[in-house]
């Protein structure tokens, strides 16, 4: 191009002939038709000349364009009065870009190439080739517009994505790499990655030029399934998984790289929180069990399996219904139904059937189960073994029958008291302390039923509780097999042992230092007609005339009210050194029955 200016002074500083006509000639021939399009501008910025492709460039008629101004077709005046100073000055102009009117009034993109011609120091003209790049700049501007585009699209993802060149220094990165990082990476300086610290996933220190992106790089390959934790630069961590993918031109050559990062808190949590429930589901001595809209049992639990006796592989897949029973198989599709609806169902007790056939009964917790989108796709079911809690219930209401029925004994018992003391007490305050005393031994009674949930206790306990309050109570001896009474044997021989222990401590050998009471009592008798049989023997006590002076309470009691409510016979004697009192009953009606101790 410099040598055609060169050349072309020669054409353009003289007009008239020279003397080698063809050689103008041809300069001449090679400015109208050239194919690159080319024109001549005074220094006062008229258009001297311009060839054909100039003409069709702009579409113009010569006579439209030669003589006019130039700066009439620069629809940017900036532009070419730049262009025109610059050459004035003698500069060189090179590839300018500039912006031309065509006649249509269509814009051309162009790049100017120009110089000026100078005589004596004095601008004589300009020439200027003009390069149509309409085609490149409209090109040019798709990318942009494109590049744009993307650049928005990435800026918008709500997942964190960088860039790289092929050394790894990050060119690019969006707000969510940002926001993730807890950062501002800095473009052109910072390498391999966004982040602060890196970690591996069991803790190590991993340095950022081992990381999966400088990796990437390195070996031109996309690294993946090789999840890191990173840290923060205010300590936070957050465990992450990254996808870097290289960039290649159309020759394969590395040219960069792309990152994304998928933050896994989330589900990092999610999955915690999943092992956690299903450690508690797992764990529960309840039977939880889920089961989809057709009844089919999805999840089982080791709760389920004992309380059901199915296991897992057996139970998973079968319907529900194989646990309801053949009289409550209704209960399942109202269940149901009111699930699809979407209606709470409100925990209740029913029956169940275990894989040996046989029932259970349970309270049952029922619940919807969501999909994704809030739709409901089964129901999950906690199934709660009430057995202990229906037999607890049944001896609660056993026992409230007991203590009702043993409180009317009690009330008898106590009139019975009252009327008997009453005849033989001499003073009112004799009569208080009596019955005051009386009423506390069957308190007494009373209490060891209680402890044992009115099942009953043993002939020892009785006689410890009932000796207790009397001075040298513990000189009692006490021998026996192991036996329970009734609850009824235990208020009566109770209160015969009270009888007995306040005579002992009135006349006998509780009421001195010396002798010492026997307590014995044994079963005889063949297996369908046992008896019991009870001694209270005092020996090497003071001699003793009496019980209850007179044929009181104490010797109705012991001879009449306590063998009669065991369906017995008492014997009183008395002599030099001491009361003895003998009982002998059938041991049916005062052993405990054996349902009751086993429960106790």
């Amino acid at each position: 191009m410099d040598e055609l200016l060169k050349t072309s002074d020669v054409a353009f500083k003289n007009p008239e002939p020279s003397s080698d006509d063809s050689l103008n000639f041809d300069y001449q021939d090679f400015f109208v038709n050239g194919a690159v399009a080319l024109h001549l501008v005074s220094a006062d910025g008229i258009i001297l000349q311009a060839n054909k492709a100039e003409l069709d460039l702009l579409g113009y008629p010569a006579e439209n364009y030669v003589g006019r101004h130039v700066a009439e077709f620069y629809p940017d005046r900036d532009v070419i009065e730049d262009i025109l100073e610059r050459l004035a000055r003698g500069e060189r102009i090179a590839r300018y870009p500039a912006r031309l009117r065509a006649r249509d009034g269509s814009i051309k993109h162009v790049e100017i190439t120009s110089s000026g011609q100078f005589r004596d120091g004095k601008l004589i003209n300009t020439r200027c080739f003009t390069v149509d790049v309409t085609d490149l700049e409209r090109t040019r501007t798709q990318l942009r517009q494109h590049d744009n585009t993307y650049r928005q699209i990435l800026d918008s993802l709500p997942v964190a994505i960088y860039t790289t060149d092929q050394d790894g220094i990050i060119t690019y990165y969006n707000r969510a790499a940002a926001d993730l990082a807890g950062r501002e990476p800095s473009v052109g300086k910072d390498k391999w990655c966004v982040t602060f610290k890196l970690f591996t996933a069991d803790g190590q220190e991993l340095p950022h030029d081992e990381c999966p992106m400088a990796i990437a790089l390195k070996e031109n390959r996309p690294v993946r399934n090789q999840e890191a934790v990173a840290q923060r630069p205010d300590g936070s961590f957050f465990p992450f998984l990254p996808y870097p993918t290289p960039l290649q031109d159309d020759h394969g050559n590395l040219i960069g790289a792309v990152n994304m990062l998928l933050d896994l808190t989330d589900r990092q949590r999610a999955e915690e929180a999943r092992q956690h429930l299903s450690a508690i589901v797992e764990s529960s001595f309840d039977a939880i069990v889920s089961k989809d809209l057709n009844t089919i049992i999805k999840s089982w639990n080791r709760g389920a399996e004992r309380l059901f006796g199915y296991t897992a592989d057996e139970a998973i897949g079968q319907s529900v219904t194989m646990l309801i029973p053949d009289d409550r198989q209704d209960e399942e599709p109202r269940i149901l139904q009111r699930i699809r609806l979407g209606e709470r169902v409100e925990p209740f007790e029913t029956t169940r059937q275990r894989k040996d056939g046989s029932l259970v009964p349970v309270s049952l917790t029922i619940s919807p189960v969501r999909n994704a989108t809030g739709q409901i796709v089964g129901a999950s079911k906690i199934a709660r073994d009430i057995t202990s809690a229906k037999e607890s219930e049944q001896r609660i209401r056993m026992l409230m029958r007991e203590v009702n029925h043993r409180v009317k004994n009690q009330y008898s018992v106590i009139l019975s008291m009252i009327r008997e003391t009453n005849k033989r007490s001499e003073t009112p305050r004799q009569f208080e302390s009596q019955v005051r005393e009386r009423i506390m031994a069957l308190s007494r009674s009373h209490d060891l039923l209680v402890s044992a949930d009115w099942v009953g206790a043993t002939i020892s306990e009785v006689l410890v509780a009932q000796a207790q309050p009397f001075p040298r109570g513990d000189v009692i001896e006490m021998s026996g097999p192991s036996l329970v009474l009734s609850p009824n044997a235990v208020q009566y021989l109770g209160i015969a042992f009270h009888e007995l222990a306040t005579n002992s401590a009135k006349y006998g050998v509780l009421s001195g230092d010396v002798g010492r009471i026997s307590v014995t009592w044994g079963i005889n008798g063949s297996v369908a007609s046992r008896l019991f049989h009870l001694t209270w023997a005092e020996s090497d006590g003071p001699e003793v005339q009496n019980i209850g002076q007179g044929g009181g309470f104490g010797t109705v009691v012991l001879k009449r009210v306590a063998p009669a409510a065991v369906g017995g016979q008492g014997n009183l004697e008395y002599g030099p050194q001491g009361v003895t009192w003998s009982l002998e009953a059938p041991l049916t009606t005062v052993e405990a029955s054996v349902a009751s101790v086993s429960v106790l």
